[in-house]
């Protein structure tokens, strides 16, 4: 995935949670824009209650992000 098109779907108003799928076959989710720093290689994700602060922070590397999906039960 390429940091303009993760970019987009953090930005999309109202925000729709969204569900990362990756090449080792994990998933991320996304409940909170403010939860992602896009970089131009890569996404830190905090983990932690929606709406609240990080309790630590997950790199993934762009190019291991095979698609984005709207997470139903966000």
């Amino acid at each position: 995935m390429n940091p303009d098109e993760l970019r987009s779907l953090l930005k999309k108003q109202p925000f729709e949670p969204i569900r990362l799928h990756t090449t080792g076959g994990d998933t991320v989710d996304i409940r909170h824009p403010e939860m992602a720093i896009v970089t131009r290689s890569m996404v830190a994700v905090g983990v932690g209650e929606p709406d609240e602060v990080a309790d630590y922070v997950v790199p993934y590397s762009l190019r291991h992000i095979l698609e984005a999906e709207p997470l139903l039960d966000g």
